[in-house]
C-alpha cells in the first residue's frame, strides 16, 4: 500500500472517530429515560442555605427527587437543582436552568422573589414557583406560602410546657414577613400557657452562618434560656452544635433543648450525656412540608394544571404544616394536641404579626 493510500485510510479513520464522538455527544444531550412518565423537566434554585441545609432547601430537593423518581426521571435527566452560594447567583442560576431546558423552576425562599419575577417576565414559556412569597399578576408564576404561624404556635406551647427556667429563646435567620410569622405564632403559643415566660429573640442576619447561630445560642443559654426555637436555615446548625456541646457536659436531666424547623430534625439532637446516657435534645420540630408542595405543584404542572397567577397557602388543615411530638412529655403533647384541635375547628386564630 502506497503512502497516499495510508494517508487516505488515516483520514477516513479520524473522520469516523470524530463522527462517532459527535454522535455520542448528541445522543447523550438528547437522551431521555425510556421509562419516563412525563416530558416535564423541573428544577429548583436554592437560596444560600443549599440542598444539604437539613431544613428548608433540603426538604424542597427531597420533594423534587421523589416526584422525579416516581415519574421515571433521574438527576440531570428530568430534574435537578442549582445551588446558590450567595445572593448574586440567584439570577444566574435561574438563567442556567432555562438554558438547560427546564420548564418548571422553583425559587426556594422569599429571597429569590425579585429574581424569579424578572426571570418569569423574560421567559414567558417557562413556569415558575416562588416558595415562601407572593408574586401576583404573572400568569407563569405560582406562589406557595405556608401558615408558619400555626406550627410556630404549637412549638411555643411545647416550649412553654417544657421550660424549667421560664426563659425560652427564638433564633431567626433574617427579619422578614416569613420569619415574623414563625415568631408571632411562637410567642403567642408560649404566652397562651404562661404569660410570665420570657421569650428572648435574636436574628443572625443570615441563613447560612452556622458560627453566628452558635454564638447567639451560647448567649441565650447563658442568659437562662433552656429551650431555643431556631428558624434560621443553615445558621440553625450552629444552634444544634452549641446545644450538643453544652449537653455533653451535663447530666441527662439537666439538658437544654432545641426546637427544629421545616423538617424533622430529631437526628441532629443525638448525643451522650455526662452521665453516659444516650439521649436527644430536639424537643420537637415544626414541619413546613415544602417537599410535599413541590411534589404537588410538579404533578399539577405535568398534568397541564399549573396554577399560574395563584397564591396557594399550605396550612395545618391540609397538612402543609405541623409539629412532631416524639420527645414531648405527656402533658406537653396533650397541650399541643388541644391547641391543634382549636386551630383546626377555627376557634383559635393564630396571629401572623
Amino acid at each position: 500500500m502506497n503512502k497516499k493510500q495510508w494517508l487516505g485510510l488515516g483520514l477516513v479513520a479520524v473522520a469516523a472517530i470524530g463522527l462517532a464522538a459527535c454522535g455520542n455527544r448528541a445522543s447523550k444531550k438528547g437522551s431521555a429515560n425510556s421509562d419516563a412518565k412525563t416530558d416535564l423537566k423541573a428544577a429548583i434554585v436554592t437560596d444560600t442555605g443549599g440542598v444539604d441545609d437539613k431544613s428548608f432547601n433540603q426538604s424542597a430537593w427531597e420533594g423534587l427527587q421523589a416526584w422525579g423518581k416516581a415519574n421515571g426521571l433521574s438527576k440531570g435527566n428530568g430534574f435537578d437543582y442549582f445551588q446558590s452560594q450567595d445572593e448574586s447567583q440567584y439570577a444566574t442560576n435561574l438563567d442556567e436552568a432555562v438554558s438547560n431546558d427546564y420548564k418548571l423552576i422553583f425559587g426556594v425562599g422569599f429571597a429569590l422573589s425579585d429574581s424569579v419575577k424578572k426571570a418569569a417576565k423574560d421567559n414567558e414559556d417557562v413556569n415558575y414557583v416562588i416558595i415562601d412569597d407572593r408574586i401576583e399578576g404573572q400568569k407563569n408564576v405560582a406562589s406557595a406560602v405556608y401558615a408558619d404561624n400555626e406550627s410556630g404556635y404549637l412549638a411555643g406551647v411545647a416550649a412553654a410546657k417544657t421550660t424549667k427556667t421560664k426563659h425560652v429563646g427564638f433564633v431567626g435567620g433574617m427579619e422578614s414577613e416569613v420569619i415574623t410569622r414563625f415568631r408571632a405564632g411562637f410567642e403567642a403559643g408560649v404566652k397562651s400557657v404562661d404569660p410570665s415566660i420570657k421569650v428572648q429573640v435574636d436574628y443572625a442576619g443570615s441563613f447560612g452562618d452556622s458560627a453566628k447561630g452558635k454564638t447567639i445560642a451560647a448567649a441565650q443559654y447563658a442568659a437562662g434560656a433552656d429551650v431555643i426555637y431556631q428558624v434560621a436555615g443553615g445558621t440553625g446548625a450552629g444552634v444544634f452544635s452549641e446545644a450538643k456541646d453544652l449537653n455533653e457536659k451535663k447530666n441527662e436531666d439537666e439538658k437544654v433543648w432545641v426546637l427544629g424547623v421545616d423538617r424533622d430534625q430529631k437526628a441532629e439532637g443525638e448525643y451522650t450525656s455526662k452521665d453516659g446516657k444516650k439521649s436527644n435534645f430536639v424537643l420537637a420540630s415544626s414541619l413546613k412540608k415544602v417537599g410535599e408542595s413541590v411534589k404537588d405543584l410538579a404533578k399539577k404542572t405535568a398534568d397541564g394544571k399549573f396554577p399560574g397567577g395563584k397564591v396557594i397557602t399550605y396550612s395545618l388543615k391540609d397538612g402543609g404544616v405541623d409539629l412532631t411530638t416524639d420527645n414531648l412529655s405527656a402533658d406537653a403533647k396533650k397541650a399541643v394536641e388541644d391547641a391543634k384541635a382549636k386551630i383546626l375547628d377555627g376557634s383559635l386564630k393564630v396571629p401572623e404579626k
